[in-house]
This record gives C-alpha cells, structure tokens and sequence, in this order.
C-alpha cells in the first residue's frame, strides 16, 4: 500500500524517521537497504509495547531488485535487533495476501502465520484483507543456532 510517494510525502516520512531516532525511548527503528550507493529498500522496527514487549516489522523492497534477498535480509537484521538488542518478546508482521513475495520472506524468517484480517485497509483498488505473521523469542533463538537448553 506504501508508494509511490510524491516528494512531500518522502520529505515527510524522513521527517518522523529522524525525529524517532531522538524519542526517548525509542520505539521506532527505521533503516535504509543499500546495494552500493543506491538505496533500493527500507525496513522499520516498531516496538508496539514495552510492557508486552512486542514489535512489528515493515519492510518494502524496489520491484528491481525483488528476488534477491533483500527483503529476507531487512526482516533478519530488523528480527535480530528485536529481539537480541530490544529484548522483545514477539515480533509480528503483516502482508497483503496477493504478495506471495512478502508471504514467503516472513515464512523464509521463520514467522508463523497466525491468520488473516479482514478488510484492515483501504488502498487504491478498495479494502485489503491482511495475513498475520508472528515469531517468538525462543523460535527466533532457536530458529538461528542456539541451541536449545538441555533438561
């Protein structure tokens, strides 16, 4: 749903990113995805609640560079923060069910899709519906080597 943005809209997106980076605390985490010098996604960190201690993660990646795992790439450095730097307890993520893309990077992450919402947005071509990915704590440390604890 985000873009093409008008150059106020951009203007006004880095607006609230850099005056997030100064909130204190902080709670949202935006990063830019370079490939050399041209910047070709973004991702963003969103912690929705300190005493849950939960997040969400956004990431859009440009058309042209889709498929190269980018995306997964955003999605891990944005889970790793989460929950190494940030000591989240669930990250979630949601998507629009036509991107089979952004669906199989949140599965590639080791998210778990827990549903879909019905009719949670309103874009260009009418009401979009949205799946819901999450993953936990002890899946995300798990699911990247540690081992488990043994009993």
């Amino acid at each position: 749903m985000w873009g093409p943005n008008t150059e106020d809209q951009t203007r006004g997106f880095v607006r609230e990113v850099v005056k997030a980076w100064s909130d204190s605390p902080q709670r949202r985490f935006s990063y830019a995805a370079r490939l050399g010098r041209d910047v070709v996604g973004m991702g963003e960190l969103h912690v929705r609640s300190q005493v849950q201690r939960q997040g969400e993660i956004t990431y859009i990646v440009h058309p042209q560079v889709w498929g190269q795992g980018i995306g997964t790439e955003i999605g891990r450095q944005l889970l790793s923060r989460g929950f190494s730097e940030l000591g989240l307890h669930r990250i979630y993520a949601t998507c629009d069910p036509r991107n089979t893309g952004s669906s199989r990077v949140l599965a590639k992450l080791g998210m778990t899709q827990e549903g879909r919402l019905r009719h949670t947005q309103v874009i260009r071509d009418g009401w979009r519906d949205s799946l819901i990915f999450s993953i936990l704590e002890e899946e995300w440390r798990f699911g990247v080597g540690i081992p488990a604890p043994t009993a």
